[in-house]
């Protein structure tokens, strides 16, 4: 259900990078019990054009990424400084990393730009943990990126999938990580997180998903979770003018 709040905040914030998603229930006997018991679910717009990699072992990327290759791109400046394919560039906008950095910040989102777990103190149960990907944390030649993912007819943009995040990371162990190497954000999205209007901006649009709105005890329900939002937004501002970061116009 947490893709579904995912999608209207990467529209609230004018990302527009995720694909769409919705909670419905389904009632059709062609499909398994688990999706007819009547629990809303979330269903994702499945985008055929998304580019993946050949590799088996590697198919939830459209370009093999480390994380010393992302360190070394994002100080390139491709599109601008370098050109989008030369090395180190992968052929994605420099501004874009900005982007889905400041969306996995808010939502926590690590199985992206932090699988391993580098970022935070992850408890003993994560996934990244259980298969001991946390354990190569000390060596940053190891680490490699999953979920870069852009589309065929779109290459310079990425695309967001697999959103869910951490609604219940505290703000004692956020994931700095996530904002690592990062010197500009959206304009766009930067201006609604100072203005205050959040809540209400997400709060008009979770409310045109009637059945995740009434899932979630309507406005009740859905403010803690917008709140924390809001929490981990004025930290990254806190961020940002601490840095002196520059903010990049959507042209």
């Amino acid at each position: 259900m947490a893709v579904v709040f995912a999608f209207h905040l990467d529209r609230v914030l004018g990302l527009n990078r995720s694909l769409p998603a919705v909670l419905r229930t389904f009632h059709s006997d062609i499909l398994p019990y688990r999706y007819i018991s009547g629990t809303p679910r979330p269903v994702l717009w499945w985008d055929p054009d998304i580019q993946h990699l050949a590799d088996r072992d590697n198919d939830q990327n459209s370009v093999p990424l480390s994380w010393v290759q992302y360190q070394k791109l994002l100080h390139a400046h491709c599109g601008s400084e370098a050109d989008l394919r030369s090395l180190p560039c992968v052929g994605v906008h420099h501004s874009e990393w900005g982007r889905l950095a400041l969306f996995d910040f808010l939502l926590q989102v690590n199985d992206r730009l932090d699988r391993y777990c580098c970022g935070f103190t992850p408890d003993p149960t994560e996934v990244c943990v259980e298969n001991l990907l946390h354990a190569k944390c000390g060596n940053t030649k190891d680490l490699l990126l999953v979920h870069i993912l852009v589309r065929k007819a779109d290459p310079s943009r990425l695309v967001f999938i697999d959103n869910a995040g951490r609604p219940q990371q505290s703000t004692d162990n956020l994931n700095f990580r996530l904002i690592e190497g990062i010197d500009e954000f959206p304009e766009k999205a930067v201006s609604v997180l100072q203005s205050g209007c959040l809540e209400s901006l997400l709060l008009r649009s979770l409310y045109t998903d009637r059945e995740f709105w009434d899932s979630q005890g309507g406005v009740s329900g859905l403010r803690p979770l917008i709140h924390v939002m809001e929490q981990r937004g004025k930290i990254l501002l806190q961020h940002i003018r601490d840095r002196k970061l520059q903010l990049k116009r959507d042209l």
